[in-house]
């Protein structure tokens, strides 16, 4: 249940980083969701590291027990960033 929670905030933030690029750029929609996507990527890179840290040293799971979880946790936001990146610029 957690990883899901996990996976929704970094949906969340992915639509706060559209939000905010589709806000800087002003101009067309394209620009902005292509700058957002780029502005989320490493900041979820982040999350995701800073969740697989706590569950290391707070819960007391193995780094080999939750590299997959970080893995899983940072690739369907990032992949989600990666389409609407992709579609933006090819739109």
């Amino acid at each position: 249940m957690h990883t899901i929670k996990v996976i929704a905030i970094g949906c969340a933030l992915l639509v706060l980083c559209l939000v905010a690029g589709r806000l800087l750029i002003g101009g067309p929609a394209a620009g902005g969701l292509a700058l957002g996507a780029k502005m989320f990527l490493p900041l979820w890179l982040a999350g995701a590291a800073i969740n697989m840290w706590l569950g290391v040293t707070r819960a007391g799971y193995s780094v080999a027990d939750e590299a997959p979880v970080f893995l899983l946790v940072f690739a369907v936001p990032a992949l989600i960033a990666g389409a609407v990146w992709w579609f933006a610029v090819r739109g």
